[in-house]
């Protein structure tokens, strides 16, 4: 024996604890693996059964505390896993995302099938141009935030980044970072895809570039980390523990004090408040930044009468009847707040304090799920007690376009799985602006609920379509009863400063992230498990609609949290920063 003992912690579901094993003499380590490590992947026996685990340390066995002879011994040696750095981040991601155990990071960081031996070395330092004088100016300011418009180039700014050292991308999809590696790699520059290159990764290259859980991977001697499209959605997990690429990253480029670049063309106010850095966001001149977003054309619906009028205007039959232009119509409504308005003076009913869109209950009262306040079921406006309720179906609208467009619609849904049919003219949720590759006009059709969303994050998120429909199509058609709202008109503009300075006002008033930290408890034993959180955190909400923890911050937030006993039998979700509350 060589006297060193190896801390495993097993890939086991539910347990976080790590358990000792001898590290023997004889033990069979793949070639050109080198010596075992934190990180390395291995199986031991627990419990009469092979399991595959992480060394989490390794110390002399005089240090270990245990008896020698009574010790087992690694079994065999599977690979090669994350290095100590990646370790650390993840004890740090169990606390600040609430998951009592590191185990879901680690997974996250490892490669997808055993890696016994490394490539070589495949680093160039390339030299590349052009490239872009405000994230050099970023980088050298120890990193920040570049707002780039939804129809400009990423490539300039990535160059720049490169030139820097090894770098690390983050892209929203696996398709998004497919793209940018495959230009990557035509300038020369050697690129890692993840996952399935993480052993290139591992070995070294120019940059490592992937989906959110590139995150995680390993990128050694990183120089810098980048994340595109920051305001992206899907650069949050859906699953608990639900953590950000963002967050990850920042943190990590901290512990190793390089600089991040979040690159967004509507940076979220999260990252203009923690992660903007001394130059405050970085942005192209006004004219040549309000250039590269598409053409805004406001439908305005404010004279109509909505619960007469149909959602297929004059404006948008004019391009559906355009035998010349693909036209994709998104309608949200599906699986969201309902959109009131006022049958007497036609006014949209909307909260008194957040301004979002409010329910009416079976009590008879008005109430906003975003921030809780409930008020008598009258107009603000006059005082009228009718609403109407603004919910057309897709089917019904597609049967709609067709008659009106003389030509063949697709409907498109979240839950087709094949590519939709060649057409002209398409309507569906959101998902068509994933599942159709190309336009010449996207509309939606009715965006107001999408913007009075009883989520804190409404404007942001609403802000987020406009940017995603603009990169498939040159006009975007937005029919509205609030031609004057801000995120309308800071997508008009080409300017999202205004949305940011009504978010900061609204979050900072009611406590919102980045001004707070938030989570929310779901399941069998919620009520049991809120009823035991100590003082420094705050819950609201009940079993019907689930519970809401804040707390000063992420982390006062997430050890509260993870230091309370889930009751026994118990089915949580918890959901630390969800990105739908």
């Amino acid at each position: 024996m060589n006297g060193r003992v190896a801390r495993v912690l097993p890939n086991v579901t539910g347990l976080d604890k790590s358990f000792d094993y001898l590290i023997p003499d004889d033990l069979r380590v793949p070639a050109r693996f080198g010596p075992v490590r934190v990180g390395t992947i291995v199986r031991v026996e627990l419990h009469g059964r092979r399991i595959g685990g992480w060394i989490s340390d390794i110390v002399n066995v005089d240090d270990a505390a245990v008896d020698r002879i009574s010790l087992k011994s690694i079994a065999k040696v599977t690979g090669h896993g994350p290095d100590v750095g990646l370790f650390e981040l993840a004890e740090w991601a169990s606390v600040r995302w609430a998951a009592r155990r590191s185990r879901p990071f680690l997974v996250a960081a490892s490669p997808s099938r055993a890696v016994t031996s490394l490539p070589p070395d495949r680093r160039t330092a390339p030299v590349l141009s052009p490239s872009s004088p405000a994230t050099t100016e970023l980088l050298a300011a120890g990193g920040g935030v570049l707002r780039l418009p939804p129809r400009s180039d990423v490539l300039p700014a990535l160059r720049s980044v490169i030139a820097h050292g090894p770098t690390l991308v983050v892209t929203p999809t696996t398709s998004d970072a497919g793209r940018l590696a495959t230009r990557l790699r035509r300038l020369g520059v050697s690129v890692a895809l993840m996952p399935d290159d993480w052993a290139a990764a591992m070995g070294g290259v120019d940059v490592v570039i992937g989906p959110r859980s590139a995150a995680w991977a390993p990128c050694p001697d990183m120089a810098s980390a980048v994340v595109i499209d920051e305001h992206d959605e899907a650069l949050q997990e859906e699953r608990a523990p639900t953590w950000h690429a963002r967050d990850v990253l920042i943190e990590r480029c901290r512990r190793s004090g390089i600089p991040h670049l979040l690159i967004s063309p509507a940076p979220s106010l999260t990252a203009v408040v923690t992660a903007a850095g001394d130059l405050g966001v970085v942005h192209p001149p006004f004219t040549r930044e309000r250039a590269a977003w598409p053409t805004i054309t406001l439908v305005d619906r404010t004279n109509e009468e909505p619960w007469k009028k149909s959602l297929v205007t004059s404006t948008l039959i004019d391009r559906i009847r355009n035998p010349d232009l693909t036209v994709v119509c998104i309608s949200n409504i599906t699986g969201r707040a309902r959109v009131l308005a006022c049958r007497s003076c036609e006014a949209l009913i909307r909260c008194e304090t957040c301004d979002a869109a409010v329910g009416l209950t079976s009590d008879n009262v008005l109430s906003c799920t975003r921030c809780g306040t409930d008020r008598p079921a009258v107009c603000q406006a006059c005082g009228a007690s009718s609403f109407a309720n603004l919910r057309p179906g897709v089917s019904r609208l597609r049967e709609e376009l067709e008659g009106a467009a003389a030509r063949p619609v697709v409907e498109i849904t979240g839950a087709d799985t094949e590519p939709p049919p060649a057409s002209g003219v398409y309507v569906g949720t959101e998902a068509a602006l994933y599942r159709v590759p190309s336009a010449d006009v996207v509309a939606f059709l009715e965006f107001d609920s999408e913007m009075l969303a009883p989520r804190f994050r409404a404007a942001e998120q609403a802000l987020s379509l406009i940017i995603r429909a603009g990169r498939m199509a040159p006009e975007v058609i937005v029919q509205t009863f609030m031609p004057d709202h801000v995120v309308l008109q800071a997508a008009a503009t080409g300017n999202p400063d205004d949305v940011i300075k009504v978010e900061r006002e609204r979050r900072e008033m009611l406590g919102f992230p980045p001004f707070g930290a938030l989570a929310s408890i779901t399941g069998t034993g919620s009520s049991e498990m809120v009823g035991q959180l100590k003082s420094d955190v705050q819950v609201g909400g009940d079993d019907a609609t689930g519970y809401v923890v804040r707390a000063n911050d992420w982390m006062t937030l997430g050890t509260a949290l993870n230091a309370t006993e889930r009751p026994k039998g118990s089915r949580l979700r918890i959901e630390v920063d969800p990105p739908r509350l």
